[in-house]
């Protein structure tokens, strides 16, 4: 496979977009972050989500020039617009707002609607984090999953992200693999996907990601305790489409999709630690805390311990020595992008 260095991938992203009409900064920003997801070894949200963005801009599903604006302002609390923006632009501007109010409040909650898909929630998690503040972040999506007992969805993977300032960091969907990683098998033609993974139309376990597509991706949980993942789904639901105003249920629309804004809504939460502890403390306390669960001695088959975020951490210092791998499938999407666009592909790392 390739191997592309994040500086190089960044420039060609960037460069893609703006040559489709994106502006220089939300170009930027959007490559930050889907450079960000390949840098951690999240691929499935990574620089393959760039084609499926393009093919938005060109059908006019996506709206190039929409920054947003704020809805309403209270207190600690803010409703944010995105005026079906890109994704990544509505996500930096709304952590900016999460941030300034926590500065002001102790806490800073942003929601924000009429928005499209952002990346990886890590990556806005982390930025809030650099600010010493706790984070919150979690947006609903595209009907995929079905609810606990049912068999035709109802709710999309709806990710939810914890990030800290510490070596902590949380992301995960709400179902039991995300579903872009079955877009993904797709893409590569893969015959089959692991099992637990979805059902299909009939509600029966599937092992084809072309039925799992026709039908839906368990919730976590899978068949024995999927109750949990689909309250999960439905509480990041409740705290992003249904407080802000948003589309809900079936009225989201999907990027995949043409003829309709996907309409998604995020949800930003930014506690200020050192309202409650010096900041120092609170590293202490959590390198503490790490510490202690990675002392436990490994269960059968598993060689240590790991903490949220740190198998992603191992990767991103890997792959800021030795490149980021592309799979063909990907690698050969950008050719194409870069071709259509007059931009000079990326350039393979020695």
């Amino acid at each position: 496979m390739p191997a592309i260095s994040s500086g190089e991938l960044s420039r060609f992203v960037r460069e893609t977009l703006c040559a489709a009409g994106v502006s220089f900064n939300a170009a930027e920003v959007t490559a930050a972050s889907l450079v960000a997801a390949n840098l951690r070894g999240v691929d499935s949200h990574g620089v393959r989500l760039l084609p499926t963005y393009l093919v938005q801009l060109r059908a006019g599903d996506l709206d190039a020039a929409a920054s947003g604006c704020v809805v309403s302002e209270s207190g600690a609390c803010l409703l944010y617009d995105a005026q079906n923006g890109i994704g990544q632009v509505t996500a930096a501007k709304c952590c900016e707002h999460a941030v300034r109010l926590a500065a002001s409040h102790g806490t800073g909650f942003v929601t924000a609607r009429n928005a499209n898909h952002f990346g990886a929630a890590a990556y806005w998690g982390g930025r809030i984090a650099a600010h010493d503040a706790i984070a919150m972040v979690a947006c609903n999506a595209s009907r995929l999953v079905a609810p606990w007992q049912g068999r035709e969805p109802r709710m999309g993977t709806n990710p939810l992200c914890i990030a800290l300032p510490g070596p902590w960091l949380l992301d995960m969907s709400t179902t039991a693999v995300a579903a872009n990683k079955i877009f993904s098998a797709l893409d590569r033609k893969e015959e089959t996907i692991p099992d637990g993974w979805a059902l299909d139309r009939a509600g029966a376990p599937t092992n084809d990601p072309r039925e799992a597509m026709k039908g839906s991706v368990l919730p976590l949980g899978g068949p024995v305790a999927g109750h949990k993942g689909s309250g999960l789904a439905a509480a990041v639901e409740i705290l992003t489409a249904v407080l802000a105003g948003g589309a809900m249920a079936g009225e989201i629309g999907s990027m995949r999709q043409r003829g309709k804004p996907v309409g998604v809504s995020h949800m930003f939460l930014a506690i200020g630690v050192e309202r409650f502890m010096p900041i120092k403390e609170f590293q202490a306390r959590i390198n503490r805390f790490v510490a202690d669960l990675k002392s436990s001695q490994p269960a059968e088959g598993f060689s240590e311990v790991l903490a949220a975020g740190e198998p992603e951490r191992r990767i991103e210092r890997e792959r800021r020595e030795n490149g980021i791998p592309l799979p063909p499938e990907v690698w050969e999407a950008l050719l194409r992008a870069g071709s259509e666009f007059g931009v000079a592909a990326p350039v393979e790392r020695k």
